[in-house]
């Protein structure tokens, strides 16, 4: 007697596995497939992500949108948008792919066509055109030729953003009695935000210096990851050099001023000398947001002596400041993208908020602070895209 389950054919008394049904092989085909393709993502994240590539798109396209006649409304109002948008759509192309567009989209709005013809024994043949299968098929090949400029662009970017992470400091330097955290987000696959901490020669100052540093670059993504690469070239041949840190802006300034197109790609900038033996911390801010020294009895203190940002005014003037850094105190140095993240309803995460983080967790680390700082961003922007680089660098002196 033979019997047969799902899983085994049993004969004589042994088990053999039976072959899969069909219906079995498709299900885990399916399931692969939609792996494969949805890269383990749930629904929910993937609805997540097509909401920001979408207000990242729209952005993008809907750029000029307000330049349109006030006044308007109801269906000429959408008319005028929907205009606007099609040719803002249509101009990221090259005129040849434009074309393609257009007569794809003639193609899809076109009637089944055709036409009848007869033979001598009576019979009627009828032949029909579906003009919207071609339309369908150009339309495909307008997407597979920007797909592959977009595969080469993702390359090249890829490479620039490894050769970009290779200047920005590794793990954080060792100074004892203080602890240091620092990261950036670009907005984009590279950053014009910069960051840097340099041990600067002891012999020019009787005891060693650390040079802290996070600038910003006017603009994002290629234009300004190239002006940073330049900016960090040029601090590290002059911080070498063991100039004075007032001599050493005066330098910056007149190196980026030669590189900026007439002030246009300015860089906003904030550098500061610590004394690690005894606290004493002296800096110039080009521009920048003013940072935020965070005393252990809860004071702040905002480190705004400085001038205009560097790269706009050659003969500029900068004015030096100094503080002192003492146990338990905080110096928070970030970018604008920190404080100008905008939420769903554009909102921005603006300061006081920033500082409040700071205050709850003034007993944490600088690498756990840092964490709840990205969190908390990340909770508030929700799905809206990030429009400008995130940097922020932490340094706390320890008991």
């Amino acid at each position: 007697m033979t019997t047969a389950s799902s899983a085994y054919n049993v004969s004589f008394g042994m088990a053999t596995p039976s072959q899969p049904r069909a219906p079995f092989r498709l299900k885990n085909d399916a399931e692969h497939f939609w792996q494969r393709v949805s890269e383990g993502l749930e629904v929910n994240q993937l609805w997540s992500q097509f909401e920001k590539d979408a207000r990242s798109s729209y952005r993008l396209y809907s750029a000029g949108l307000d330049e349109r006649p006030h006044g308007q409304s109801g269906l000429n109002r959408a008319w005028h948008v929907a205009k606007a948008l099609f040719w803002a759509i249509l101009e990221k192309l090259t005129p040849a792919r434009r074309i393609l567009l257009l007569i794809a989209l003639i193609l899809l709005f076109m009637p089944v066509g055709g036409f009848t013809f007869g033979n001598k024994a009576g019979e009627v043949h009828v032949v029909e055109f579906d003009f919207r299968l071609w339309g369908g098929l150009t339309m495909l090949l307008v997407l597979l030729l920007e797909l592959a400029d977009r595969v080469v662009m993702k390359r090249d970017l890829e490479i620039a953003k490894d050769i970009q992470a290779w200047l920005l400091p590794g793990a954080p330097m060792q100074l004892p009695g203080y602890q240091i955290a620092y990261t950036t987000r670009p907005a984009n696959t590279v950053a014009g935000d910069y960051y840097d901490v340099i041990l600067r020669p002891a012999s020019a100052f009787g005891g060693d210096r650390i040079l802290f540093v996070v600038a910003d670059v006017a603009g994002k993504s290629i234009p300004a990851a190239m002006l940073m690469a330049t900016f960090q070239a040029s601090l590290r041949t002059l911080s070498s050099s063991g100039i004075p840190l007032d001599e050493l802006v005066v330098s910056l300034n007149r190196y980026a001023c030669s590189n900026s197109v007439g002030g246009t790609r300015f860089t906003t900038a904030f550098l500061a000398e610590l004394n690690p033996a005894t606290g004493d911390l002296v800096y110039v801010n080009a521009g920048h947001n003013a940072p935020i020294l965070r005393k252990a009895s809860g004071a702040v203190e905002r480190l705004d002596a400085g001038g205009i940002p560097l790269g706009i005014l050659a003969e500029a003037k900068h004015e030096t400041g100094s503080t002192k850094l003492n146990e338990n105190d905080w110096l928070v140095v970030f970018t604008d993208g920190v404080v100008e993240a905008v939420n769903t309803r554009g909102e921005e995460y603006e300061e006081p908020r920033f500082i409040r983080l700071v205050d709850s967790a003034a007993g944490a680390t600088p690498p756990e602070l840092l964490r709840r700082l990205l969190a908390d961003l990340d909770q508030f922007v929700g799905n809206t895209p990030q429009h400008d680089d995130v940097t922020c660098l932490l340094l706390k002196r320890s008991t």
